[in-house]
């Protein structure tokens, strides 16, 4: 009995593992391509929940100069994808309602106001993702957006800010590459 085990468990182990290639990737990595061009990073993480959607969880930094006022700091984006193409996810054309949170850290050139800067707000995107030999994603995005922000100044005033960028409707695109496991 035991070398019966023993010859058809790596049989066994074999199958699984070249039976798993052939299965399609439901988690995915992404990173905007459009990022460096506003001097941050932002990345995501897709899941696949089912046939026809995703969760997907972003995060981006920056430390950017705006005028005279310097900005540091990060931003978290967890949105929910509903897939509209008869394509199973993360490929085709999706919609995807989102929140999104931002704190930042600001200071004047010379230092002479500084202050801390929470957004909230949110969307609704379009978009299209295809998926490459089923492990690269590409992906472009474009939606309005909308966010309030909440200025604490810890020397100065609010007036030694500009923070009108951060306040009402605006615009969320991007372009990204990712890899599947």
């Amino acid at each position: 009995m035991k070398k019966i085990i023993f010859l058809f468990l790596p049989i066994l182990l074999f199958c699984s593992v070249s039976f798993s290639g052939y299965s399609q990737k439901r988690n995915f990595v992404k990173v905007n391509l459009f990022s460096p061009l506003v001097k941050s990073g932002s990345f995501f993480y897709e899941r696949v929940l089912n046939d026809d959607m995703s969760g997907q969880l972003g995060f981006f930094f920056t430390k950017v100069e705006a005028g005279d006022t310097k900005f540091s700091g990060f931003g978290i984006t967890p949105e929910f994808r509903y897939y509209l193409s008869e394509t199973a996810p993360p490929k085709g054309i999706f919609l995807a309602p989102y929140f999104r949170y931002q704190s930042f850290k600001l200071s004047v050139e010379e230092g002479t106001a500084k202050g801390n800067l929470s957004v909230v707000g949110g969307g609704l995107l379009v978009g299209a993702q295809t998926l490459l030999k089923d492990v690269i994603t590409i992906e472009a995005f474009l939606g309005p957006a909308y966010g309030f922000g909440n200025m604490d100044v810890t020397s100065g005033s609010e007036d030694d800010f500009d923070i009108n960028t951060f306040d009402g409707f605006g615009v969320r695109a991007g372009i990204t590459v990712g890899i599947g496991f």
